[in-house]
């Protein structure tokens, strides 16, 4: 698997994320199995192949989840400029077409939460950004065709 950047904060969201699924949605599954297995025959037992599929898909999530961990690797906050736009930065464009304002923080993809405002660093519009200084205009290719967008503040 790639390697992903994260913040420390989002690694810890992860691991506590882990700890959950691990602590308390296994055993519920567990006892799921338990319960709809003392019911008698499996063979048409809807309710075990159920609980046996949702077991299923929550290993799937967990082992996805630590590989996700294993592959991180750390972004040092301290080393993040605001001379150009880069991961981590808060940055505040204008569209040139409707001069509407937006804000976003670029994170890794990870992190992303576009309720939040935070852009995952590989999306169209964030490759478009990266490396921009203030005042630069990016044209920036989206499916619905090209998109400018004026730099208007960068900052952390």
């Amino acid at each position: 698997m790639a390697i992903t950047y994260m913040t420390a904060e989002g690694y810890k969201k992860l691991k506590e994320e882990i700890n959950t699924l691990e602590t308390t949605e296994r055993p519920a599954i567990s006892k799921q199995i338990a319960e709809a297995r003392d019911k008698g025959d499996l063979s048409e037992n809807a309710e075990y192949d159920a609980a046996k599929e949702a077991q299923g898909l929550l290993e799937a999530k967990i082992a996805q989840m630590k590989n996700l961990l294993a592959n991180a690797r750390l972004i040092n906050e301290d080393s993040i400029g605001t001379d150009v736009v880069q991961i981590l930065n808060k940055v505040t464009i204008r569209n040139t077409k409707n001069n509407q304002k937006m804000t976003y923080t670029i994170v890794a993809e990870s992190e992303a939460n576009l309720k939040e405002n935070k852009m995952a660093v590989n999306t169209p519009i964030a490759q478009g950004l990266m490396g921009k200084k203030v005042g630069d205009v990016a044209e920036i290719k989206v499916p619905s065709g090209i998109m400018s967008f004026e730099i208007m503040d960068i900052s952390l």
